[in-house]
């Protein structure tokens, strides 16, 4: 047996470890392990003084400062419930600009007289920490000399205890600030977006009537889709460790094209790694609702219901850390990245996105007769005309270098932004638009033939699974979401440019309501002008058809098909003013993430291209010419042949990409992220083109690499 093939069958090799065994009666409540390891609302409740407690809720049910006097009686309560759980550290959990998270971690106890310690935590070590600010990417916001900055604690997400097999540690959600003021995380941009959006929801929902609502919330519920792999193929592969996707991998003779894998029964080591992974997400809080096998072999996808978009942005980035550091656990490593297998659909992450009233009501929900319900036909039209106009922001949204591998793919939305409303909105808002023809849509139920089948109730239109921004029922689905990508920024463009839509509109309709037009009167004739404008985003055919771009061409929409071409919609005049006008990003902060971007970009493509030509020279070609030897001693000389002509095509790409990666001193900025894509990335191509033919020819035992037949199969 080869050495190969020996590997296949240890990979395959898989008992439980028991972690998780025995069924629990859930309906008792002390065997329901949901929020068991959160300091919840129900907790503070029990812990905290009924005053405290009291002052606390009203705090953040209005969306305002807490009260410093507050924190000393919730930092003990804190501290005790802590303890109580095994915690004997606390960390102030941020995000950085680097799209994870990041923490630092001090003791609860300190040195007392004759030997002892004593536990403490005080309210202004929960309010405040202090981590070096110049250590993380501010895109110039700090030099490197100047280290100070500040962790602020965020009431409005709650701490939880992380458990470890040696112990446990207290997190408590913070925001990241420089010493100067600038926001220089995730968080603070979400939050300001989330109270910018609500002041304007609020003023537009007053001229509607509504004098009940006192806040609206951004909702979101995004929906994780990610590889298993065994971990054994994981850590022989130089690529996946250093860059997270396989620079090289021919395509292997099975793939998804026989669809037997969507939705298929989940394998025994898979279910169990989920069981376990969805049971370590409850006990933190993390509503986890579905998960089921997606279309590539090894491929899943796992998904919350709906939150407050800043816990869901906060739970999300819990989730992958949960997950990958479970898959451990069963021999597997979690693969997050959007295109790890070249040749195989990608990962993405589709953001559910919505907006919610303090009194329960969905903006987005058009309700059994969506034409006749002005709030809604109000709030969609707001959604649409900000989408349209900041189309180019939502696509630099998204933008990364591991997304340029997936947008445009088979399984993901192209580079074009556009909205897909379905049948019976579509037919709502082109009613309204022309004045003609009925905006009712009657419901009717499907029919399936047998009697022992139920009539269904049929929806208002199909869905659109290409679409990048899609209406499905009650929420607009972003679809072009990277799987590896925080949540935050995304939603922060979303708040932002629906606030400013809305505001828009409101505008329009206090001066027609002042000029004496009834409301409802008047929202048809705002919701008619509006989509009249930015109907050319509406688009509901197939957003993979190569028609596709020669019409959204001909519609104006832009296709900034890469990251370069992307990133430079941050910075343009309308995304500053935007911004700026509801105190979100300064045009400072958005000059600091469009240069910690750029940054990433070419430095992650420099990673790739040295990689690859590493792996190439030192592995790959070795292999190469270890097969061209033995076929010289057997003397076939018609493969030697094909394997010499594959063998001088890698080394002529070897030397091209030496040739790019030797990049020039002057280039920095966008210029050399430029110089990664139209050079370093282009000379990789050419590198895996040559390399993916050779591994379909030489020896199976000699060839370096697991193969994707390997990596993908083996559950």
């Amino acid at each position: 047996m080869t050495r190969i093939r020996q590997q296949n069958v240890t990979a395959a090799q898989w008992s439980s470890n028991g972690r998780v065994l025995g069924a629990l009666d859930l309906t008792l409540p002390e065997n329901d392990p949901f929020g068991a390891n959160v300091f919840s609302v129900a907790v503070q409740r029990d812990r905290l003084p009924a005053d405290v407690f009291e002052k606390l809720q009203a705090t953040l049910a209005g969306g305002e400062a807490l009260d410093p006097s507050l924190a000393d009686a919730v930092a003990e309560a804190m501290k005790e419930w802590a303890l109580e759980k095994g915690a004997t550290h606390f960390t102030h959990m941020f995000q950085p600009l680097t799209g994870s998270t990041a923490e630092k971690h001090d003791s609860f106890f300190e040195p007392e007289g004759e030997g002892t310690v004593l536990a403490g935590f005080s309210g202004k070590e929960l309010i405040q920490g202090e981590p070096d600010a110049s250590s993380f990417p501010t895109g110039g916001v700090r030099a490197t000399f100047e280290a100070r900055g500040y962790t602020a604690w965020d009431p409005t997400s709650p701490a939880f205890v992380l458990e470890n097999p040696n112990g446990a540690l207290l997190c408590i959600p913070t925001a990241f600030a420089s010493w100067t003021g600038e926001a220089l995380d995730a968080k603070i941009p979400l939050l300001r977006s989330m109270d910018a959006l609500s002041r304007s929801a609020i003023k537009a929902l007053r001229l509607l009537g509504d004098e009940q609502s006192q806040r609206v919330f951004t909702t979101v519920g995004a929906e994780q889709e990610y590889f298993l792999i065994d971990e054994q193929y994981f850590f022989e592969r130089p690529d996946l460790i250093s860059t997270g996707r396989t620079l090289f991998g021919a395509k292997p003779p099975k793939g998804h094209e026989l669809d037997d894998h969507y939705f298929g029964s989940i394998p025994e080591r898979i279910l169990a790694y989920m069981l376990e992974a969805e049971l370590e997400m409850r006990k933190l809080g993390i509503p986890v609702k579905t998960r089921h096998n997606e279309v590539a072999p090894n491929q899943y996808e796992i998904a919350p219901v709906f939150e407050n978009s800043n816990v869901g942005s906060d739970h999300q980035q819990l989730m992958m850390q949960v997950m990958k550091s479970v898959a451990r656990r069963y021999g597997l490593v979690c693969l997050l990245h959007e295109k790890p297998f070249a040749g195989v659909n990608g990962s993405g992450k589709h953001n559910n996105w919505s907006m919610s009233t303090d009194t329960g009501s969905n903006l987005l929900d058009p309700g059994d007769t969506p034409a006749d319900n002005v709030h809604f036909l109000f709030f969609c039209a707001a959604v649409i005309q900000a989408v349209n106009k900041h189309q180019g922001l939502l696509r630099a949204s998204v933008a990364s270098i591991d997304q340029d591998h997936r947008l445009g793919a088979n399984e993901a939305p192209p580079a074009i932004i556009s909205i897909f409303l379905g049948a019976e909105l579509n037919k709502v808002f082109e009613a309204i638009s022309s004045g003609e023809g009925d905006p009712h849509t009657p419901a009717s139920f499907l029919e399936l033939g047998a009697t022992v089948l139920p009539a269904l109730p049929m929806h208002g239109g199909d869905r659109n699974r290409t679409s990048p921004f899609a209406f499905t029922g009650n929420k607009f689905e972003f679809r072009t979401l990277g799987s590896s990508e925080s949540l935050a920024f995304p939603n922060t463009v979303l708040n932002t440019i629906a606030a400013e839509a809305i505001d828009e509109l409101a505008g329009k309709l206090e001066e027609k309501v002042s000029g004496g037009a009834d409301t409802a009167t008047a929202v048809i004739d705002i919701v008619r002008e509006s989509y009249a404008a930015n109907k050319q985003i509406c688009f509901d055919g197939d957003n993979y058809a190569e028609e596709w771009h020669t019409e959204a061409e001909q519609r104006g929409l832009k296709n900034l098909r890469t990251t370069p071409d992307a990133l430079p919609e941050v910075l343009t005049e309308q995304t500053v003013k935007a911004f700026g006008d509801y105190g979100v990003l300064s045009k400072r902060e958005l000059e600091s993430r469009f240069e910690v971007c750029v940054e990433q970009y070419a430095i992650r493509a420099n990673i790739e291209a040295e990689m690859t030509s590493s792996i190439a020279k030192t592995m790959i070609l070795p292999a190469a010419l270890r097969y061209l030897a033995l076929l010289g001693e057997a003397g076939i000389s018609s493969l030697n042949s094909e394997v010499r002509g594959l063998v001088d095509g890698l080394v002529t790409a070897l030397a091209e990409l030496e040739e790019a990666n030797a990049c020039p001193d002057d280039l920095e900025g966008l210029d050399l992220a430029i110089h990664a894509r139209d050079k370093q990335l282009a000379a990789m191509v050419a590198v895996r083109e040559a390399s993916d033919k050779l591994e379909k020819v030489v020896a199976d035992d000699l060839w370096p690499l697991p193969k994707y037949e390997e990596m993908l199969f083996i559950k």
